[in-house]
Formats: structure tokens, C-alpha cells, sequence
């Protein structure tokens, strides 16, 4: 229990750090002293340093936050229901769904409109998150219909992927027959990013993320029992098929706000449960949830940097920058543990 303590004040402690380097730190430098007067809503003698802090760095903090979070959540929620250290969020096809819906909103809505709703602005914005949670949702409620109807993790783990595959098939195809700016726009749509959030869009993401955040931590005990093995966990009363169920749900909804607000973020989910566990060296969900939520929360930060890093042009890809980052800190964890083990 003291390791865990001083490790989760610890991940608090570089969260705080990384928020304050993410918030100082870009393309225009900002003293801290300045930062510190607008955090605290005194203002700043440039109004520039008043709008880049407020409009674009502290809404890209606070989305990469609770998007990191929330993704590693769902990560661990996926390696635990299905015992597979390779499962993820966009396991079962989900982050695929909602990709899908977006792909009708700036692919076909052009060709059946003569405009894209993309190109609409805020409108648009607004199409692709509902477009993008619809999609994701309409693919969660298939994955949960077929659990009710079939018993193997592994049936069910393969019908996900194929659900996937069957989802990129159809894009494909939405990509070939659409004109190239639709498909460029798409194309820097699935590239994901945290900057995408912002005004009140970002506070209710974060509000959401807030509320459902919690509600996952109520699923510990069942995950916990899961670990024992589904005869096992029968046997001490749990309702194996009911506990998969909700923990698909939760992953699932997770997995959907977090695509429709920031695009398929991917790495965080699959990399951060394992940094968990070879961190805390535990696999007691009590434990485990926090310190993952913590973890996803400090990567995401680390990559947001990364992507904002003076010398680029705008930003760099997301998606690149946690694969990049996170590959070579996994890829040694696991080589560790190997080793351990040996």
C-alpha cells in the first residue's frame, strides 16, 4: 500500500508538471508568471498570450487528460474481460464504427448534398461528433447483442475484428468514389488529435468524462473475480455473462466520446494497462484502475507535447506521437518482465 501511495503522488505530481510545460511551452513561449495571471482570470498585458492560453493550450490539457484516461481505462477493461494482453479499445470494432460514421458525414454527405456538412464549420464540427458516437454506439450495442448470444471470449474477440474489418471495407469504398479534398479531410480526421476541443464543446466532454470515469471504478470487484477465471467466478456467485456485458458497455461508451471529441487516438489504450502493471506490480483492480487512469493521463500529456514541440509547423500527428513514444517504453516493460521471469 506505501508503494502505491507514493507512486500515484508521484503520477500526480508529473501530471501537474507536464499540464504547466504543456501550458508554457510551443510555438509562442509564455513566461510563467503570465500563465499563472490569466489561470487565475487577472489577465495579461498580451492579449495573444490571454487567447493562446485559454483558447488553445488549457483546452488541449484538460481534453488530453480525460481522453488519456479514459482510453486506458477501456484498455484495461478489454485485457481483463478478454485475458488477452493484446486487446485494446478498438478491439471489438468500436473505434471502426465510429470511423464509419464520420466516413458518411464527410464522404457521402458531399456526394448526396453537393456539400460536405465537414465544410460547414461549427455545424460541421458538431455533425461529425454525433456522426462519430452514433457509429460507435450502433457498433456496441451489436457487440453486446451477440454476447448475449455467445459464450467463448474468443468468438466473440474475432466477431469484433471482423465487425472491423467489414467497417474499413465499407470506407474504402465510401474513400474511392469521394473527391479528394473529402478524402484528405477524413484522412486528418483519423490522424486524431486534442486540439480539436474547445469552448463548450470541451467542457461537456470533460464533464462527461468526469461522470463516467467513476462509474467504471464500479466495476472492480467483478473485473477482480474475472481474473480468477469465468468457472471460477461462477462458482463464487458472479453472473459471468452480465459482468462482460457491463464491462463491454463501459469500455465501449469510453471508447466512443473520446473518438467523436478527438479522433481514434490509438496506442494509449493497448500500451498503458501493461506500464500499469509493471509500475505498481499488481493486478488488483483496486489498484490497478487508478493508477492506469493516472498513467493514460501522463502519456497523453507527454504526447500532446511532443506534437506542440517548437519547430513544427502546427502539429504533428497524435496518433504518430503515441506510437512513437509509447512502442519503445512497452516493447522494455515487457522485455523486463521476460527477463524476470526467466
Amino acid at each position: 500500500m506505501r508503494r502505491f501511495l507514493l507512486l500515484t503522488l508521484f503520477l500526480l505530481f508529473t501530471i501537474v508538471v507536464l499540464m504547466i510545460v504543456n501550458l508554457l511551452i510551443g510555438t509562442v513561449p509564455i513566461p510563467v508568471a503570465e500563465v499563472c495571471r490569466i489561470l487565475m482570470g487577472m489577465g495579461s498585458d498580451s492579449e495573444i498570450w490571454t487567447n493562446i492560453t485559454l483558447s488553445s493550450r488549457l483546452p488541449q490539457v484538460l481534453t488530453a487528460i480525460v481522453a488519456g484516461a479514459g482510453l486506458a481505462v477501456s484498455g484495461l477493461q478489454m485485457q481483463t474481460v478478454f485475458r488477452n494482453p493484446l486487446a485494446g479499445p478498438s478491439v471489438l470494432g468500436i473505434s471502426n464504427g465510429s470511423a464509419l460514421g464520420v466516413a458518411f458525414v464527410i464522404l457521402l454527405s458531399g456526394q448526396l448534398g453537393g456539400v460536405a456538412l465537414s465544410r460547414l464549420g461549427y455545424l460541421g464540427d458538431v455533425a461529425i461528433s454525433i456522426a462519430a458516437i452514433i457509429g460507435a454506439l450502433a457498433v456496441l450495442m451489436l457487440i453486446v447483442w451477440i454476447s448475449q448470444r455467445v459464450k467463448g471470449n474468443v468468438t466473440l474477440l474475432i466477431i469484433g475484428v471482423m465487425i472491423g474489418y467489414l467497417a474499413n471495407a465499407i470506407i474504402g469504398v465510401l474513400k474511392f468514389l469521394s473527391p479528394e479534398e473529402d478524402v484528405k479531410a477524413f484522412v486528418v480526421w483519423g490522424l486524431g488529435s486534442f486540439s480539436r476541443v474547445s469552448g463548450d464543446q470541451m467542457v461537456l466532454f470533460v464533464v462527461l468524462m468526469c461522470v463516467l470515469l467513476p462509474l467504471s471504478f464500479l466495476l472492480v470487484k467483478p473485473m477482480n473475480i474475472l481474473l480468477l477465471g469465468e468457472r471460477y467466478a461462477s462458482n463464487l456467485g458472479l453472473n459471468v455473462a452480465r459482468a462482460r456485458m457491463q464491462i463491454i458497455i463501459c469500455s465501449g461508451v469510453l471508447v466512443a466520446i473520446v473518438t467523436a471529441y478527438c479522433g481514434p487516438i490509438m496506442f494509449i489504450g493497448l500500451a498503458v494497462p501493461h506500464l500499469a502493471r509493471a509500475l505498481f506490480r499488481t493486478s488488483d483492480h483496486r489498484q490497478l484502475m487508478p493508477a492506469t487512469a493516472l498513467c493514460g493521463a501522463a502519456l497523453a500529456l507527454v504526447c500532446n507535447f511532443i506534437a506542440r514541440m517548437p519547430g513544427f509547423e502546427g502539429a504533428l500527428p497524435v496518433n504518430s506521437v503515441t506510437a512513437l513514444v509509447g512502442a519503445p517504453v512497452i516493447a522494455s516493460v515487457l522485455f523486463r518482465r521476460r527477463q524476470s521471469a526467466e
